[in-house]
């Protein structure tokens, strides 16, 4: 039976005059690069990823072997005492220092009460000197309003103070006490004569209505010497005290105004220069007057004194 097609044998084949082996039947190499390499091509031309070849792992091998050199306590020790030398060195340095404090804006004795709250042993490094502390220190005080505090040229720590005017005096049962125009407690008053046109305010609530007492205080400004002070009654109204223990009763609401009108009637009839203890002004449809107790006597006695008229013979 005659075979067809080509014979199979285990030698080589000839084709056209070539001899094909195994060999020359494999394909050729793959030029494009395999997958691993083609993954790690992309990942080199990331950005981040090459930012973090040039740096991280730098800084990661850095940082693991400064670990490991301070991980000796000899080693921390010694480089923290050449830190603080070279530290020393530099804030020490005679630029650096100041010498001395000046407060200005204030008066004595709230300069004085300044240096002793900023008790700084000079001369002193201007890094050892908290600036925001020391104005918030100075700046809480009674007696001041706002503060502003920096270093001049020269070593000098500049304090330029805001301080408190004195609007009122305020008496309590613990004593006289200086108060601002917003009722701010600014001190103790030692003496009421260092303050004479200075009105007193008594009562509960008075220290709370100073800008009401300054009001009626210029309104009562007629009544010159004769006006002592403003007593707060009941935390919700005023009583303006004069000298010979007279008062007028204020209301409630719209004080001012009711003074206003006592005094343009005094100023046309004297209503406060006769024997009058209370001019009550709390009604402003019915102010009432109140004679003081002698006046009131006297009254009586002219109304009790029978006049005998003598019989015509």
């Amino acid at each position: 039976m005659q075979q067809v097609g080509p014979a199979i044998s285990g030698g080589p084949q000839r084709q056209g005059g070539r001899v094909l082996n195994r060999a020359s039947k494999r394909r050729k190499a793959d030029p494009a690069p395999s997958r691993w390499s083609y993954r790690l091509q992309r990942l080199m031309l990331t950005p981040l990823f090459r930012f973090s070849l040039r740096v991280g792992v730098p800084f990661a091998l850095t940082f693991s072997l400064g670990l490991v050199y301070l991980s000796d306590e000899a080693r921390r020790t010694e480089l923290q005492d050449v830190v603080a030398e070279m530290r020393a060195n530099i804030e020490e340095r005679p630029e650096f220092m100041v010498h001395l404090m000046q407060v200005d804006g204030a008066s004595e004795d709230v300069a004085s009460a300044i240096h002793e709250i900023i008790s700084i042993k000079f001369p002193v490094s201007s890094f050892d000197i908290e600036l925001s502390n020391i104005q918030k220190t100075i700046a809480d005080m009674n007696p001041v309003s706002s503060a502003n505090v920096h270093l001049q040229p020269g070593g000098v720590l500049q304090v330029m103070v805001d301080e408190r005017q004195v609007a009122a005096l305020w008496r309590t049962h613990d004593g006289l006490f200086r108060l601002d125009k917003e009722g701010v407690y600014i001190g103790i008053a030692l003496d009421r004569n260092n303050y004479p046109k200075l009105p007193i305010l008594a009562g509960d609530g008075a220290d709370a209505a100073v800008v009401e007492a300054q009001e009626l205080m210029a309104t009562a400004a007629p009544l010159g010497s004769r006006l002592k002070g403003f007593v707060r009654m009941g935390a919700r109204r005023w009583d303006v005290v004069l000298d010979r223990d007279q008062r007028i009763m204020l209301p409630k609401d719209d004080p001012v105004r009711a003074l206003e009108r006592v005094i343009a009637l005094n100023q046309v009839q004297d209503v406060l220069e006769r024997d009058l203890a209370r001019v009550d002004m709390r009604l402003a449809h019915r102010p009432t007057i109140r004679m003081n107790e002698n006046a009131v006597q006297e009254l009586w006695r002219i109304k009790t004194t029978a006049v005998k008229v003598p019989d015509n013979e």
